[in-house]
């Protein structure tokens, strides 16, 4: 069996703290060691256990997460964690694995795993080939929400069949009717499935429900998706054709 990734979590909310610990413990390659409210307590810890990888927010009393890695002389791998985009860049210049924006889904965060265990993951002997780095699946039903009239929406993905981008609002097209909420389709692209595919600067189809395309568009049941011309050669390699 393979060593499990030993984690630590480090962020002074307490819900996010424990989002982040339900989704850990839905993937078996994981284990959290220890859980942190603030970056002092995660570096006295770090002199105590061996740790893979720290999910870390940005924004915390006393010290940011930014100036804890850069504190580190050996840090561990570093998935950043945060309700602000604006540390983006700067993060990134710390090489970290990724940049989770809050409230961070599961597709979202399985997606920065693999990318770890990508990044990480190291053959058994020196002279067999290299093992592929295991795949952690999506869940069928997996699913997230989205605030519109007022509410919280539950939207499962795999019901939904198309997502059209209005500005700075994305209107989610399902089967049953849609749902508009405030937010960039560039943005939402990150929360998806991989059988999710961009085809257009406007939108992203459900590559399941598919029932048709052509050199310039894509059809779901009765309706035509324009397909951009700079998405092509992307779309036409997805689709196979």
């Amino acid at each position: 069996m393979s060593k499990k990734v030993k984690c630590l979590i480090v962020d002074d909310e307490p819900l996010a703290l424990q989002l982040i610990q339900a989704h850990i413990e839905r993937l078996p390659q994981l284990e959290i060691v220890a859980a942190c409210q603030n970056a002092l307590e995660a570096f006295d810890l770090l002199k105590k256990e061996q740790i893979d990888l720290i999910f870390l927010d940005i924004q915390m009393p006393v010290l940011t997460g930014i100036e804890f890695v850069k504190s580190l002389q050996h840090p561990p791998s570093i998935i950043f964690t945060t309700a602000y985009r604006e540390y983006a860049v700067e993060s990134y210049e710390l090489e970290v694995v990724d940049y989770l924006l809050k409230p961070i889904t599961f597709t979202r965060f399985f997606k920065a795993i693999n990318k770890y265990l990508n990044q990480n993951q190291a053959p058994e002997a020196p002279h067999p080939a290299p093992r592929t780095a295991p795949v952690v699946e999506v869940p069928d039903d997996d699913f997230l929400y989205v605030n519109a009239n007022k509410k919280r929406i539950k939207v499962s993905f795999k019901d939904v069949e198309y997502i059209e981008s209005l500005k700075d609002y994305i209107r989610i097209h399902q089967a049953n009717g849609s749902i508009t909420t405030k937010e960039k389709i560039s943005e939402f692209e990150l929360k998806l499935p991989a059988y999710f595919l961009r085809i257009h600067r406007s939108f992203i189809v459900n590559t399941q429900k598919i029932t048709a395309y052509t050199a310039h568009d894509v059809e779901i049941q009765e309706k035509e998706i324009p397909i951009g011309g700079s998405y092509k050669k992307e779309v036409f390699e997805k689709l196979g054709g």
